[in-house]
């Protein structure tokens, strides 16, 4: 038999995490592969949540995250200390999936050594650098020159090959959120006390329509925060309404959330959930507001409708679709495009049974059969 092939899979945020630990569980469980894991905690607390109830526990923890860190002392800081993991560790190929600048050093840091890459969720374009800002740049770097790109979708594989890469390097595995999201349900129905967390909450908004949220990108900063909060601030006038916020830890978010929407009746600002309990969020949820990737892909999964705060997005799937809908963060679209989903039956019907695009659970298994080859 041959030996096996040593796989080193880096990440670094909460959302690389859910969208991980399903190849790792994958990788752990193949003979062919000796499976590694490096964590740079790019995001420290949000992704220890992950790493605790998914059961992975990393061989080598980098600790990067410090207080107030530019772009470039992260980037400078990932790229020296992963090399030096690499170094040690001299695997046959490095994993890294998604667009945060952990992906974009750790890929660089590989290829300074002529170590392929595997670039899980690759050929998301949005077609502008800056939104969203810095991801949509680096994960145009990584897909210069990674030696296997794993396309969640037909329309990613789509913009890969019109860059010119190698057909031969593309391959449509679906998205592995789906993997996460169908393991992390079935945990939670096994284990219902992972969610209890939510239940004073359920009970105080009882009879009323759930809107989930979440909003936290770096391009939304500043005025686009502001509008985003008078949005909702103008929304939960309604008393038919609940909305369950779980606030970014980032002051540019968090300052601007309290100021204007702490102390509502119908609105929970409440601290970042773990990966069980915003399973539950997106499960006791009628629709969600989001500037996020990860949810547009997540609640089309269980039937609810995504309104994506952002002006642009690298997942056009799911607009194609009709499982989401791009209204900016101009308030009045947020309230208008709100209320049409709550006030107008068929227009709510029409997202919530589009198709998800966006896997069938099963990404985690072709990724491993693709490295294997």
């Amino acid at each position: 038999m041959a030996e096996p092939r040593k796989i080193l899979t880096v990440f670094g945020t909460r959302p690389e995490a859910i969208k991980l630990f399903p190849l790792v569980h994958a990788l752990d469980a193949d003979p062919r592969f000796d499976s590694r894991v490096c964590v740079s905690a790019q995001h420290r607390g949000m992704l220890d949540q992950v790493l605790a109830i998914a059961d992975v526990v990393p061989h080598h923890d980098l600790d990067l995250m410090t207080p107030g860190q530019t772009l470039d002392a992260l980037t400078a800081r990932a790229l020296v200390e992963i090399g030096r993991v690499l170094d040690a560790e001299t695997p046959d190929w490095v994993v890294v999936q998604g667009d945060t600048t952990t992906v974009m050093a750790g890929a660089i840091a590989a290829y300074y050594r002529q170590i392929p890459v595997c670039h899980v969720e690759a050929g998301l374009r949005s077609g502008d650098i800056y939104h969203p800002w810095p991801e949509e740049v680096n994960r145009r770097v990584v897909g210069t020159f990674a030696a296997l790109h794993c396309a969640p979708t037909d329309t990613a594989r789509d913009a890969l090959l019109k860059e010119n890469t190698d057909p031969a390097t593309v391959h449509v595995t679906g998205n592995t959120v789906i993997d996460a999201l169908h393991w992390v349900s079935a945990k939670v129905e096994a284990e219902p006390g992972l969610v209890s967390g939510l239940a004073d909450l359920e009970t105080r908004f009882a009879g009323k329509r759930i809107i989930g949220m979440t909003s936290h990108r770096r391009e939304n900063f500043g005025d686009g925060m502001q509008n985003i909060a008078d949005a909702v601030k103008r929304i939960a006038s309604r008393g038919d309404i609940a909305v369950i916020f779980p606030v970014h830890l980032n002051p540019n978010v968090h300052a601007v959330m309290n100021e204007q929407l702490a102390g509502l009746d119908n609105v929970a600002l409440i601290e970042p959930l773990d990966y069980p309990h915003f399973a539950r969020l997106l499960n006791i949820a009628e629709l969600m507001l989001t500037d996020s990737g990860g949810v547009q892909e997540e609640a089309p999964a269980l039937g609810k409708p995504v309104l994506v705060m952002r002006e642009t997005t690298e997942r056009p799937e799911g607009v194609a679709a009709g499982t989401a809908k791009l209204v900016g963060t101009d308030a009045d679209t947020i309230v208008r495009e709100t209320e049409r989903l709550l006030d107008d039956p068929e227009a709510y019907s029409a997202m919530a049974r589009a198709h998800n695009p966006f896997g069938d659970g099963l990404s985690a298994q072709r990724i491993c059969d693709l490295l294997a080859r």
